[in-house]
C-alpha cells in the first residue's frame, strides 16, 4: 500500500478538517468519539481518492459548543458544510455508527451531494440494547469522569482477544485523549441524538447506493440493526464480517478496506458508465 502523506489541515465553519490526496472525494465520519484520526487504518487503501477526515463538532479540535437541541440533522448539516466549504459538488460518505447516521440523514435531506454511502455498524432506529449500553457508559462517565469512560470504552468497541493484545496501546490512547475529551453535557447530547434517530419509515426515500458493513460480533449495536437498515434501503448491499467488533475497520482493516474500495470502484464505474 502507498504510504500516508501528511494531510492539509483547515477549519471549515468551526470544524477541524484534514484533507489527504486527490481524486474523487471521500468524506469519512467517525462514531461517538468523533475524531477524524479514527480512520487512519483506511488512509493507505484510499490513496487514489481525496480523503477528508474531520472531528465532529463538540470533539477534538472542532468547536465545542453544540447547543442543547443537538440532533442527527446537525450531524448531517456539518457534513454538508464540509462539502460546500471544499467547493465539492458531491462526495462519497463513509460513516461509522454516529457518522453513519450523519450520512443517512444527509442522504435524506440533500441526496444530490451524496455520491455513495457506506454505513458501518449503523441503524435506522436505535435498538434497546444499544440504549442500555449507553446508559451504562454515561454512568461510568458520571462516576469517574473521562478517564474512567475511556478506560472502559474498549470493552464496547473491540473483541476481548484484540483488547488483550493491544492493552498497552489502548491505555496510552486513553491517557492521551482524556484531557481534551468531550464534556459530559456534549456526550449526553450526542448520545440523545443517536438514541432518538429513527428513519425506519423513510428508508425507501434514500436512493443513494449504499454499502452496509456490520461485524457479527458487535456487542454494542446488534447486527440485526444493520440487516434491517440494508433490507429497507432500495439500493443497498450488506457485508457481515465474522469478527472485529464495533470498531471493525480498526481490528480487521484489510478485510474492511477490501470491501470499501471495491464498492467505491463499482459506484465510480457506474457513474462513468
Amino acid at each position: 500500500m502507498a504510504p500516508v502523506s501528511d494531510g492539509e489541515f483547515q477549519f471549515i465553519n468551526g470544524l477541524a478538517v484534514t484533507v489527504y490526496g486527490s481524486g474523487e472525494p471521500v468524506i469519512m465520519s467517525a462514531g461517538l468519539g468523533g475524531l477524524g484520526a479514527y480512520w487512519r487504518p483506511q488512509l493507505s487503501a484510499l490513496s487514489g481518492y481525496q480523503v477528508v477526515l474531520y472531528d465532529h463538532r463538540g470533539t477534538g479540535e472542532s468547536a465545542r459548543d453544540i447547543g442543547d437541541d443537538y440532533s442527527a440533522a446537525d450531524l448531517a448539516d456539518d457534513l454538508y458544510r464540509i462539502i460546500t466549504g471544499l467547493d465539492l459538488d458531491s462526495a462519497h460518505v463513509v460513516g461509522h455508527a454516529a457518522g453513519g447516521i450523519a450520512g443517512l440523514q444527509l442522504a435524506l435531506d440533500r441526496p444530490q451531494v451524496v455520491k455513495s454511502l457506506t454505513v458501518v455498524n449503523g441503524w435506522a432506529k436505535a435498538d434497546r440494547h444499544f440504549k442500555r449500553c449507553f446508559d451504562i457508559r454515561l454512568g461510568i462517565y458520571e462516576a469517574g469522569g473521562p478517564e474512567a469512560y475511556l478506560r472502559a470504552q474498549p470493552i464496547f468497541l473491540f473483541p476481548a482477544e484484540w483488547i488483550s493484545a493491544h492493552l498497552d496501546e489502548l491505555d496510552a490512547q486513553a491517557a492521551h485523549h482524556a484531557a481534551g475529551f468531550q464534556s459530559e453535557a456534549t456526550l449526553r447530547a450526542r448520545i440523545r441524538a443517536l438514541a432518538e434517530f429513527d428513519i425506519s419509515q423513510k428508508l425507501e426515500e434514500i436512493q443513494t447506493p449504499t454499502l452496509v458493513i456490520a461485524a457479527l460480533d458487535d456487542m454494542l449495536v446488534p447486527v440485526r440493526s444493520s440487516v434491517a437498515l440494508s433490507d429497507g434501503l432500495p439500493d443497498s448491499q450488506f457485508v457481515g464480517l465474522p469478527w472485529g467488533g464495533h470498531a471493525c475497520n480498526v481490528t480487521v482493516p484489510e478485510d474492511f478496506n477490501g470491501y470499501l474500495t471495491e464498492f467505491l470502484k463499482v459506484v465510480s464505474q457506474q457513474d462513468q458508465g
